[in-house]
């Protein structure tokens, strides 16, 4: 296990500036995930790491010693693709062994890496085939499966799910959530699936434009976000975010007042917010409750079995989603009456950050 630390980077191609003054401390034995949407930088970040990427400025460390002027194959790290990147004339076991082979390894020991790493996996009736006799979800096991071997200080995972079918990615999932737990090594695992990071991270790096939006637990950027952006693109549904046209202060915290004339009564000091200050309030679809309160009228049902997703509009026009626990009986066109509770609601200044206390 090792500590990362990116000290600064940043990367151009040629007049765009893919990763601007970046900085992250990853802990040893973490399994961080970089997320973010496409061309957020996320990728090339991994690959500078990784060293299939210069540096353009900055340092990486990697357990205290600097990896970012050392060849690849120097820096103690494993690799898994996208595209699972097999050797499609060799068998499983040598696609294993192969990078052992290449550093030295003694046959025993490499046989003996490849036993461990085939049961961890459940792909020891596999070693005998070919890619080509595989499956997408067994070659990714092969392919973790020669990271494994390597014992690496760190591992990175390119996007490894994005190849698999539904079922498959949710199985494959919980698969690398149990190997975090059994290898305790260091772990990056980038994507753009916010499923993906939710259910495996132990802290999540939320990207935008090249830069850190977010880093944090799960559940700390699900229920704290600190940017606008964080808040709109984790969560499914993604958060309701209606205009606020007035605040007023009631016991020392901000009122909202909406388009429709209602008035939510948030949690947000009232020393947090400017004077004239263009605000959004935010609320996450859980926290909207029908009952009484402002009147919308249903636009969209969204049955999904376990809940239902009901898209509404207020009166003013304002688009607002919520949720009912199973099969709620509703009617496109229906008039409903919606509450947000206050006490979950968040309030973002026209810079797009979240105000707070």
């Amino acid at each position: 296990m090792a500590e990362l630390s990116l000290r600064n980077v940043s990367k151009r191609f040629g007049a765009v500036e893919v990763i601007r003054d970046l900085s992250l401390d990853i802990p040893s034995g973490e399994f961080a995930v970089f997320l973010g949407p496409s061309g957020c930088g996320k990728s090339t970040l991994l690959r500078m790491i990784a060293g299939l990427e210069a540096v353009g400025s900055g340092e990486i460390h990697l357990g205290g010693a600097r990896i970012d002027t050392m060849a690849p194959g120097d820096r103690g790290i494993a690799m898994v693709f996208q595209h699972y990147a097999l050797y499609p004339h060799m068998t499983v076991r040598e696609n294993m062994a192969f990078g052992l082979r290449n550093i030295g390894t003694p046959p025993a020991e490499i046989e003996r890496k490849i036993a461990d790493a085939a049961e961890m996996l459940e792909i020891g009736e596999l070693l005998a085939r070919k890619p080509t006799q595989l499956s997408g979800g067994q070659r990714q096991r092969v392919a973790i499966g020669r990271a494994i071997v390597k014992q690496p200080r760190a591992f990175l995972f390119d996007e490894p799910l994005s190849n698999l079918d539904a079922a498959l990615r949710s199985r494959t999932r919980i698969e690398l959530a149990r190997l975090h737990q059994r290898v305790s090594s260091t772990m990056i695992f980038v994507t753009h699936d916010q499923v993906e990071a939710m259910t495996m991270a132990t802290r999540i790096v939320v990207m935008n434009q090249g830069r850190i939006e977010q880093v944090g637990t799960p559940m700390e950027i699900y229920q704290r976000p600190r940017t606008r952006f964080v808040a709109g693109f984790i969560g499914a549904p993604a958060m309701n975010f209606l205009p606020v046209t007035g605040v007023t202060g009631r016991g020392g915290m901000a009122v909202a007042r909406l388009p429709d004339g209602s008035e939510v009564a948030t949690e947000v000091p009232i020393g947090a917010v400017k004077a004239g200050a263009t605000l959004t309030l935010g609320v996450r679809a859980e926290h909207v409750l029908p009952g009484n309160g402002a009147a919308a009228k249903v636009d969209v049902i969204e049955r999904l079995g376990e809940r239902t997703l009901v898209y509404a509009n207020l009166s003013d026009g304002s688009a607002v989603v919520y949720d009912e626990p199973g099969d709620v009986q509703l009617s496109v066109g229906e008039s409903v009456a919606l509450t947000i509770d206050g006490a979950a609601a968040h309030l973002f200044g026209p810079d797009g950050l979240a105000l707070h206390g």
